[in-house]
């Protein structure tokens, strides 16, 4: 899944021929346009995870016909690699040289904690979040112009921790994540809920994100935990699913938001099929037979090939679905006119009820999501396909996952050290 800068380029004129035929290219000029940059991670570890968050943009401006407000979309796509730095230099060319309006994404944690601070000197550009989800994104130093909805990696953890101690019967468990700020901010929101029942997390491991071999780790994760929680995405988490099986590990698996989404089970090999019965939760369900949820799959089937995406999207392609969606419904709103420094876009994207295919999404006072989360399991459907399946909604989740600000602050912020394991709710 680890991609070079030449597929990057072909995964770039790709999107380029798809937003050209797909929806159409007028003669309008620039002038006339509202031109929209796109950043993702299309290099690097969490390609996969990049590929499909345009995917979900490309989905949501087919369906606008890529127009909003009355004005044609120009959309500029810049690749990342995952790491803040990349996000860096991708974003400054955006806003800097191409002049965008409104900037989508990014996909990493850490790349958003960048893009967030990057925002703040540049007050003259909206920024909405892809779908990265690291807590400091926006709790507790938000940027005024920078908007996400989606939840953060703890809020996505929502029910997991009741499902996996009270009805799956896992009182102790050992956790490896990705060593970057999205896993600390899972681990973060399992904990405290988890602990909160009395739960026990007995150790954790951390890996460089891209990293290829996990043998030492595979050989010192416990053997006396009732589960491990793994907290890794792109071609970490099949790197680390192909060397398990291949050890016989048996022991069962717990999986962070992105470990068990399409990026994952849809990747070639059998070793795949040991995450089968993986328990997971985040901000979607593949088989959730919502009519909103429904109509939103077979979109995003319909907008490409079939050997050119998931059997379902992943939930990057949800997260940046929906930054695109909030975009073109505000354009709308205010009829396409950002003249007074995106103000009237701004406010209206605040106070907006956004009719997402995962759930109806409001922004709280720091611009950030409160959102639906669901708890899910891993099956096979009558395809052959690997998909989670519901097992339940959690609606409503704050950022501060129900507790008072000031409280939810005084716990601290996510860290590869963890918080205290012990009752917070």
């Amino acid at each position: 899944m680890n991609r070079t800068k030449k597929s990057a380029t072909t995964v770039l004129g790709g999107v380029a021929f798809c937003i050209a035929t797909c929806v159409g290219v007028s003669s309008v000029s620039a002038a006339d346009k509202i031109k929209v940059g796109v950043l993702a991670s299309l290099e690097g570890p969490l390609t996969a995870l990049g590929e499909d968050g345009v995917r979900g943009f490309q989905t949501a401006l087919k369906g606008h016909n890529a127009k909003a407000g009355g004005r044609e979309i120009d959309v500029v796509i810049a690749a990342s690699d995952a790491t803040p730095d990349s996000a860096l230099r991708a974003v400054r060319k955006l806003v800097e040289q191409d002049k965008v309006d409104i900037v989508i994404g990014p996909v990493s944690g850490d790349e958003g904690i960048a893009v967030k601070e990057y925002a703040k000197t540049h007050s003259g550009v909206t920024f909405i979040n892809g779908d990265s989800a690291a807590q400091e994104t926006t709790f507790p130093d938000p940027a005024p112009n920078y908007f996400r909805f989606n939840g953060d990696g703890a809020q996505w953890m929502s029910g997991l921790a009741d499902y996996i101690y009270n009805d799956k019967g896992y009182k102790s468990i050992a956790v490896l994540g990705d060593d970057y700020s999205f896993p600390y901010t899972q681990v973060f929101g399992l904990t405290i809920e988890y602990c909160s029942l009395g739960g026990k997390i007995e150790d954790k491991f951390w890996a460089p994100l891209g990293a290829k071999d996990y043998s030492s780790i595979i050989a010192a994760l416990p053997d006396t935990v009732d589960a491990i929680f793994v907290a890794l995405g792109g071609s970490d988490a099949v790197n680390f699913t192909n060397q398990y099986q291949q050890a016989g590990g048996t022991a069962k698996l717990i999986g962070g938001a992105i470990m068990v989404d399409q990026t994952v089970l849809s990747a070639k090999g059998e070793a795949k099929k040991a995450l089968l019965g993986t328990v997971s939760s985040g901000q979607q369900a593949d088989t959730w037979d919502n009519p909103k949820w429904q109509a939103y799959v077979k979109a995003y089937q319909d907008a490409f090939p079939a050997d050119k995406r998931f059997p379902t999207p992943s939930g990057i392609a949800t997260g940046y679905y929906n930054a695109a969606l909030a975009a073109f419904t505000a354009l709308d709103t205010v009829k396409g006119d950002l003249s007074d420094g995106h103000k009237k876009f701004r406010e209206t994207l605040s106070t907006m009820t956004l009719d997402a295919p995962n759930g109806e999404i409001k922004l709280d006072k720091n611009r950030q999501a409160v959102v639906t989360n669901f708890v899910t399991e891993v099956v096979e459907d009558s395809n052959g396909n690997l998909v989670n399946k519901l097992v339940k909604t959690v609606p409503n989740v704050t950022q501060t996952l129900g507790m008072d600000a000031a409280e939810y602050t005084k716990i601290g912020a996510p860290t590869r050290n963890g918080i205290e394991c012990k009752k917070y709710l």
